[in-house]
Order: structure tokens, then C-alpha cells, then sequence
């Protein structure tokens, strides 16, 4: 940052509005910052938040801040594609533009524009003038192009950004950036290069490393143009074929500094804002911390001083205890507070703001609990709490491997403790987890956590089965706002504007220098063990209002906080794969591969590599001279050979299928067949996959490592690798349990559609009674080519699916398409009314809700862009069928999990894919739990309607006999 006590007596910063806007609003595009008259306020609050922050750090003495002028510049003139491809304005900025030039007025600072021209041309044209006038000049812009105006007094400034500090570039900075010699020489790799975002073509094959070096050896386009003599091959006809597209890229990449406007400096002079105005404007906005923060009148509440615990900062507590002290080390008498929790808006992660708390900043008391007698005093006290917020520390994050090194407690706001394990000694950490079993297994005691998931499977190697109620704060985030990241360290600086300790801070960089926590002493670990406790606890605080107001807090404690110990258990136990069948299957997919290459290069005339799509493009269309008027290129210019393109060549030459099936059969090898062995756990022989509950912002579970939920089904090569998962030895079986038509039936039953409910109840072929329908024959006249068409369309209609997309995906003209669609829509008009409905109440709301009043937001609902309004509207339709079918399987996981455990069982659960559950079965039980199953999975929640849900069950001695 500047030393504005060494800075001369003018310093004047000249803000690029547009890209300061720009920016402010893609940073808040995870997280919009929508306030209660459904505005989209996060380009205004970023703005201001950046211009608050370089008025408050860096001081200047004249500012201006400079927008583009209105009309076509004379870059237009010069070249008619200038901008041409920019995307339109997003609505969300046109909307916020009179809002920040009202704020910027309402701090009397001057907006500068001038038509004909960029804002870049008034910065640079003014940040010469006021230089000669001895002003130091700071261009505030993250726009690169602006390197080339760089001289000893003007300098640019970004402003910080997405954790990131502000940063000056002076011209060392630019000469190192661009590895020239002379400031001007950027213009000349402007020139070369091109710029996609500003449609300036450059010179077709040089990109920014290559400019660099053609400019490190010529020194400019010019000079590069005369000699082109010296250059070879491709690059050499480029340039001289391309040699006046490259001077005029060079111009247009020049900022220039000849704009006719005057440099007053006393119009710029920073004077004092009026309150009175941004008060008003801030008041509309419903920006009350920021106002607080520049106009006062309000601002976060002092924690009041008491006792200093050592080593802690001294903050003083609430009685949490009846009649008695809540802490370990003293009575409490004030309320606490939050260590950062500020009302309003925080500036959310990766968003302009005022600098955020961190753990120094704040009061606190963290305690090291490293003796039997702190030990016990602090079990005493954790079985008196109504509540606890808890978090384990360990050597890694794989859940089978991970060793415990200790345990955080929090109860109280800005007070934890720390209880550390000898990692390295399995018997006495055992031991010391065991004096906390009598909190763990509490059935009355909430347990809060961040992602407790993880705690409760680590927990499961000390032999704890965590009893009692939940709340996972990473889950009820996901339900806040499912679309947004939901970390701790997210959270924390959204919520409570406050940056935990970072991790690495502790550990180090990622690497193989990277220590473990097992590695630090008890004390180095401490705080930041407490503090994640702390932090998790106060966010549970936030999050717990939010979800009540939102209608959202029954669905966290009735399903997903229910379903995480599930979760817990199916990840535990895994699943056994036979790895001798799974080398069976790769030798005998190899030899399919090497078959199809074979076919592959007879039809071509030549070898090359198939998995090139440089040569497979070059060998389509250039030799082979398939694909007229489907032929289609990429951004760099290579031939598109992806799937679509493919499936549409495979009708007309037999090489497209033959490509397509190479890699399907390709991925299938190399993703799960030589994959999966390779990911069976030492410590049990077994593959262990994470489940995800806050990813899908349907509320679907996601897989990974390994991804369970994409084993392929649909080819019968891909359920071949099913086979390969097999029961734990020959006293199981595994057993599979499917719901049929899930969210077909949801549909019927939503839309209130009498055929489909019907068909459903008396158990008719649906997608027999569609076709029926739709070709007006009787039902016992559907052919099986009817039924296929129906079976699309009925699934289709679900996500929206357009006459083309319908014609693609069964192999007819769009026209034939079309009518099926509309003779659907005539005789299922219910279904129409139910879609239509869909979106108009997305439209009002701007989000869409399952059964259980699980929101999915839809921002873009309104949007004028009508392909952006198509795909949300298709959500709008979507997001309550899935949605509900999301629900309905996770409500029938938790209940089947329960009565396993209450009849003591030895079948466990142990895949959740899509609308399948999968149980490694004790074979005499089978013929017990198969019935209770499909009891459990039909009744997990009824429909409105009453239409019934059906599951098919099958075992077998593998996955794929029992499917």
C-alpha cells in the first residue's frame, strides 16, 4: 500500500467505472446480494465497498471517477468489429448504474466521460495532463491495458480482491509483467496478441508468449513487419498475410491521450460526502452496516473487558448454566457477542469490503484441557449444556486413514477448549476419547458441527456412535443458499465477517514440506482448533433465524441433520470389489479397443490417434470429407469432434459410431475398471466413497472419490463393471431396492393428470397408456417403437424438452417431433397447466420449492435474455420433481437405517445411487428385511394425490444380478 506519509501533496486516483463495476458484480455472482425488494444490490455494494476503501487507505487529494461515453468511438470507425461480439450488459448492472452514479455524486466526486471516447482515453488523456502538473496519478482499474500509460508518477492501483491486497504496478512492475524494455512496447504485444473481450483480431497464431518474444527480439510491429524475412514456416506467412490486421490491432490497442478535455484540478479536489444523500440512497439499498461504517450512528457492539484468561484476550459471559457459572474458569455477568457478526451486508466471499476481523482483532478465551482433572471438569460442564458446538483435528482428511489428535468444545460465544490425544499412541487416545463418550452418547445434547460427517466417521475408528440431535452448519447453509459454497472459512467471512486462521498457517503450503497437525504441540494447535469450534457455534447462531424465517428449519431437522449419522455408517462400512473379475474385464475391454482401432483405421486408410481431436478432425473433414453443413470449429480454430457431432455423422459413415463406441468402451477402462481396484483401502480392503449433501442444488447426493453415482447402466457393456461389487463373503448377498418411475410419479401426482394417476394406481404401463394417447390407438395396439417414443417424451417433459431435442434423441424429423409434443399437450392438459403454473410462480418468487419446501433460487426466471429465462423456466419445472424425489429417498434411507439399528440386524446400507439403495445383506435375513424394505421406501412420504410409489427389489451374489 502507498506510504501516504512519504506521498507528495497531490495524489489524484481516476477510477475506470466500468470495469470496477464489472467486477464487483461477477464477484458477487455465487452469492447475490438480493435485498427484500428482489434487487440484485451486489455491483452497487462492491463498488462502494472498493471506493470506501481507497478513500479511507490510500487518501487521495483529488479523485474522478470515469465511465465510457455513450456513443460509438472512433475505434468504430477504424474497424466496424470493434466489440462487436461483447455479450449485452448484464441486467442486473443497467439496473445498479443509476444507483452507483447517484452514490458516486452523493460523495461529490465528479463523473468524467465524453462522447467519442473509452474511459481508458479520459484516464490517460488526464493522467498526462496531471502529471505535468505535478501530481503523483494512481489509474484504479484491474484493466491490463492501461500498463502502457505507466510512467514514474503515474502508476495503477488494484484494489483488493478475492483475498487478495491492493496492488501498485509502477513501471518495474510492468516491464517484469511484460518482459520488455520499454513501457510502450505493451502496446505492441496488445497489438500481436489481440484481445477476444474488445474483438481486436491481432495476428492470427501469436498469443502473449509469443508476442512477448517476437517484441523482445524486433521492439515493435513495425520493425517485426520489416523483417519478416527472418521468420519461418507458418508464422512467418501469418505475419506477412496478416500484416495490416496486426497495425490495426496495435491502434486500437492504444489508449489515447489527445482526448479534448481540460485538466481542472479544483473540480477534483475530494471533498466531504453528503450524508444526508447516501444516507437515503443507503437506507434504499438496504446497506445498514455500510452506512454505519462511513456515516456512524450504529456499527458492530463492543464485547465489554473482563478477566483475561493467559494467553486470551479478556471477553466476559452469559449464564448458560442454572444457577451457576457457564465457564470453566469464572462467573459471566454481560451478554457476548459474536466475534464478528455485523448485521446486513458483510461483503460476501470474494467481494469487495472493509477489512474483515481476524482472531487477533477479537476477544477471546481458549483453553488447553491437557490433564485428567481439565479433563473431567470440562465433561462436567459439556453434560450441563443444552447445546455444543464440537470439531475433531486429525493427520488428513481421508476419513479411513486419519488419526485423531484432539477434540474443540464450544458453548458460549468467543470461549472453547481444546483437548489434545496423543496421535502416534492408538490405546491412550482410545482412552482419553472414552471419558467423552457420556457427552457423545447423550440423547439430549445438541451437537453442533461444520460438516460433522466427517467428525462422526472419524469418531466410528474410537468406537463412538455420536447419540442425540444434530446441526450441521455446512447443511443448513446449503438450504439457505444452495447455489453458494458453504466452507467454514466461506461462511465465516460471509456471515460473521471474519477470517479464520488459515490452515497452511499451521501445516504449510501444500507439498511434500507439508507437516500434519500430529506434527505441532497441543499448545500451537490450540487456538486453532478452538477457534474452529467457536466460529461453527456462531454461525449456528446466525443460520438458526434464517432457516425459521425461511420455512426451512424442519426440513434440516427432519431430514438432512437425520440422514448425516446414515451417511456416516454407509461411508464406514464401503463396499467390497472383486478385483480379479475387475483385470478380467480390462484384458477383455482391451481387446474391444484394439478391434475397434482396427476398423477405425481400415475406414480412414490411415492410423492415427483416435484421441487427438486435432488428427480426428483433420482426418473427418479434411481427408475423409464427411459431415457437409454439420462441419463445425472450436475457439482455437481445431475441427468440433465431441459427441454431438459425432452422433449426427454417425447416421451417414460408419467411422462416427465406431469412434463413439472406442470411447465409451476407452473411459470405461480407464475411469472404473483400472481405476476402482486401485482405490480398495488398506485398512479395510474395501472402497469407500464420500457422499455429498450440500453440492446438488436439487438436493440430490453427489459421489466422489470414488464418483458411485455415474456406474454406468445404460450400455450392457457399462453394467458389466457391476458385477465386479460383490457382498462382504458368502454368508451376504447384496440386495438392491429401486424406485420405479420416482419422478414420473411425482409428476401424475403434482399435475393432478387423471390418465397418469390412473395408469399408476391400477398399475397399467404408463408409457404404454402415453403412447396410447398421443397415436390415438388403443392401448393393446401400442407397438414397442410407440412405447419408446411415449417413454421419452414422459421423461422428456420432466426437463423441458424442446421438438429438437425430442427429434435427436429418437431419431425423427423435427416436424413429427413437434406433433407428438402438441398432441401430448392435448391430451394431457393438466401436465401443460402444472408446467405453466411452474413458472409463473417462479416468476412471482423467484425460486421453486419441493413438497417439503426445499427452495431452488431462480434468479434469471425474468431475465430478458431469453435463452438464460429458457433454462431457468426449465428448472422452474424441474427443480420440485427432482427435488421431492430427492426427499423422498433420503427420508427412506434414514427410516430403513433406524429400523435396521432397532432390530439389531447385520444387514447395513451401503450405496445410495440415484433412485437405488444397495445393502450388503446377511443371506438368512433377506427374506425378513426385503418386504420392511419396500414397506419403508413406498410410505417415506406420501404424495398429495395419493398416487403410490412402487420398488423393485432383487438380490444377488453382485451388484448386477441384484439390479
Amino acid at each position: 500500500m502507498t506510504d501516504t506519509t512519504a506521498a507528495p501533496a497531490k495524489k489524484l486516483f481516476l477510477l475506470d467505472a466500468f470495469a470496477l463495476i464489472y467486477r464487483s458484480h461477477f464477484a458477487f455472482s455465487k452469492n447475490p446480494r438480493i435485498n427484500s425488494k428482489g434487487m440484485n444490490t451486489g455491483a452497487v455494494l462492491g463498488f462502494t465497498n472498493t471506493l470506501v476503501e481507497v478513500l479511507q487507505k490510500e487518501k487521495p487529494t483529488h479523485i474522478g471517477v470515469c465511465f465510457d461515453g455513450p456513443k460509438k468511438t472512433f475505434r468504430h470507425e477504424q474497424y466496424a468489429e470493434y466489440k462487436a461480439q461483447r455479450q449485452a450488459m448484464p441486467e442486473d448492472i443497467g439496473i445498479a448504474l443509476p444507483y452507483i452514479k447517484k452514490i458516486i455524486q452523493g460523495f461529490h466526486i465528479p463523473i468524467l466521460m465524453l462522447d467519442g471516447f473509452e474511459a481508458d482515453d479520459v484516464i490517460g488523456t488526464l493522467a498526462q495532463k496531471a502529471e505535468k502538473e505535478g501530481f503523483e496519478v494512481f489509474m484504479m482499474t484491474p484493466d491490463k491495458d492501461y500498463c502502457q500509460l505507466v510512467t514514474e508518477n503515474i502508476k495503477i492501483y488494484r484494489p483488493a480482491f478475492m483475498g487478495n491486497a491492493a496492488e501498485i504496478l509502477d513501471v518495474a512492475h510492468v516491464l517484469a509483467r511484460f518482459e520488455i524494455e520499454r513501457v510502450e512496447q505493451v502496446i505492441d504485444i496488445l497489438g500481436l496478441q489481440g484481445d477476444a473481450s474488445d474483438n481486436i483480431p491481432g495476428i492470427p497464431g501469436i498469443g502473449e508468449k509469443t508476442a512477448k518474444t517476437l517484441i523482445q527480439k524486433y521492439g515493435s510491429v513495425e520493425n517485426l513487419l520489416a523483417n519478416t524475412d527472418q521468420l519461418k514456416g507458418k508464422q512467418q506467412e501469418n505475419v506477412r498475410n496478416f500484416a495490416e490486421q496486426g497495425l490495426m490491432s496495435k491502434e486500437l490497442a492504444t489508449i489515447h491521450v489527445n482526448v479534448p478535455l481540460e485538466f481542472e484540478a479544483d473540480k477534483l479536489v475530494l471533498d466531504a460526502p453528503d450524508e444526508a444523500t447516501l444516507r437515503e440512497l443507503f437506507d434504499e439499498l438496504e446497506f445498514r452496516q455500510l452506512a454505519a461504517r462511513i456515516l456512524g450512528g450504529g456499527g458492530p457492539v463492543r464485547t465489554p473487558a473482563g478477566v483475561a484468561a493467559p494467553g486470551s484476550k479478556p471477553v466476559r459471559r452469559p449464564k448458560l448454566v442454572p444457577g451457576g457459572q457457564s465457564s470453566l474458569f469464572g462467573n459471566s455477568e454481560d451478554a457476548a457477542v459474536a466475534i464478528g457478526a455485523e448485521e446486513g451486508e458483510t461483503g460476501g466471499f470474494g467481494a469487495p469490503g472493509g477489512p474483515r476481523k481476524r482472531l487477533e482483532d477479537v476477544p477471546y478465551q481458549y483453553h488447553l484441557m491437557d490433564t485428567p482433572e481439565l479433563r473431567q471438569s470440562l465433561l462436567s460442564f459439556l453434560l450441563q449444556q443444552a447445546e455444543v458446538s464440537f470439531d475433531t483435528e486429525t493427520t488428513g482428511l481421508d476419513t479411513m486413514t486419519a488419526r485423531l489428535v484432539g477434540l474443540s468444545f464450544a458453548w458460549l460465544p468467543g470461549e472453547a477448549y481444546y483437548v489434545p490425544v496423543p496421535a502416534d499412541d492408538q490405546e491412550a487416545t482410545q482412552a482419553i476419547v472414552d471419558e467423552f463418550c457420556p457427552f457423545f452418547e447423550s440423547e439430549t445434547i445438541l451437537k453442533i458441527g461444520q460438516n460433522i460427517k466427517y467428525d462422526l466417521t472419524i469418531l466410528k475408528h474410537y468406537n463412538v456412535n455420536i447419540s442425540g440431535p444434530l446441526f450441521d452448519t455446512m447443511l443448513a447453509h446449503y438450504l439457505i443458499e444452495p447455489d453458494m459454497r458453504h466452507n467454514m472459512d466461506v461462511l465465516a467471512e460471509t456471515y460473521l465477517h471474519y477470517s479464520p486462521v488459515p490452515i497452511t498457517d499451521l501445516i504449510g503450503p501444500k507439498g511434500k514440506k507439508q507437516i500434519t497437525m500430529a506434527d505441532l504441540s497441543p499448545a500451537a494447535v490450540k487456538d486453532y482448533a478452538c477457534e474452529d469450534a467457536d466460529v461453527t457455534l456462531q454461525l449456528k447462531h446466525v443460520f438458526e433465524p434464517m432457516l425459521k424465517e425461511l420455512g426451512l428449519l424442519g426440513l434440516l431437522n427432519d431430514v438432512e441433520n437425520p440422514l448425516v449419522p446414515v451417511l456416516a455408517d454407509i461411508e464406514y462400512e464401503g463396499i467390497r470389489i472383486d478385483s480379479g473379475a475387475m483385470n478380467e474385464y480390462s484384458a477383455e475391454l482391451q481387446g474391444y479397443i484394439t478391434e475397434l482401432e482396427t476398423q477405425i483405421f481400415r475406414e480412414a486408410g490411415q492410423e492415427f490417434n483416435i484421441g487427438s481431436p486435432k488428427q480426428l478432425g483433420e482426418v473427418l473433414f479434411d481427408k475423409m470429407d464427411i459431415g457437409k453443413g454439420k462441419v463445425k470449429k472450436t475457439k482455437t480454430g481445431q475441427y468440433a469432434t465431441g459427441e454431438e457431432i459425432l452422433s449426427q455423422l454417425a447416421t451417414e459413415n460408419p467411422i462416427a459410431a465406431l469412434i463413439l463406441e472406442y470411447r465409451q468402451l476407452t473411459k470405461l477402462r480407464s475411469t472404473y475398471v483400472e481405476a476402482l481396484p486401485q482405490l480398495v483401502s488398506v485398512v479395510d480392503g474395501r472402497v469407500h466413497t464420500s457422499f455429498n449433501q450440500a453440492v446438488a442444488a436439487t438436493g440430490r447426493l453427489s459421489s466422489t472419490n470414488p464418483n458411485l453415482q455415474n456406474i454406468p447402466i445404460r450400455t450392457e457393456r457399462g453394467r458389466e463393471i457391476r458385477k465386479a461389487f460383490v457382498p462382504r463373503d458368502d454368508q451376504h448377498v447384496l440386495l438392491a431396492a429401486d424406485y420405479s418411475q420416482v419422478e414420473l410419479r411425482i409428476m401424475a401426482d403434482f399435475s393432478g393428470d387423471a390418465t397418469m394417476i390412473e395408469a399408476f394406481r391400477l398399475g397399467i404401463d404408463v408409457h404404454a397408456s402415453t403412447a396410447s394417447k398421443v397415436f390415438h390407438v388403443p392401448i393393446e395396439a401400442v407397438d414397442s417403437e410407440m412405447r419408446r417414443k411415449a417413454k421419452t417424451v414422459n421423461f422428456g417433459i420432466i426437463y423441458g424438452i424442446s421438438a429438437f431435442g425430442l427429434a435427436q434423441r429418437i431419431g425423427i424429423s423435427r416436424k413429427e417431433a413437434t406433433e407428438i409434443i402438441e398432441t401430448y399437450f392435448q391430451e394431457f392438459p393438466s401436465v401443460k397447466a402444472f408446467m405453466d403454473d411452474s413458472i409463473n410462480r417462479a416468476r412471482e418468487l423467484e425460486y421453486a420449492e419441493t413438497l417439503l419446501k426445499r427452495r431452488r433460487y431462480l434468479r434469471d426466471i425474468n431475465s430478458r435474455n431469453a435463452t438464460l429465462r429458457g433454462y431457468t423456466e426449465r428448472n422452474a419445472i424441474n427443480a420440485p420433481i427432482q427435488g421431492t424425489a430427492a426427499d423422498i429417498i433420503k427420508m427412506a434411507m434414514i427410516n430403513i437405517h433406524h429400523w435396521l439399528r432397532e432390530e439389531k440386524l447385520g444387514t447395513k446400507m451401503i450405496l445410495q445411487v440415484h433412485d437405488e439403495l444397495v445393502f450388503d445383506a446377511v443371506a438368512e435375513e433377506v427374506a425378513y428385511i426385503t418386504p420392511k424394505i419396500k414397506e419403508l421406501m413406498t410410505t417415506a412420504l406420501l404424495l398429495p394425490r395419493g398416487v403410490p410409489l412402487e420398488v423393485e427389489v432383487g438380490s444377488g451374489r453382485n451388484w448386477l444380478q441384484a439390479h
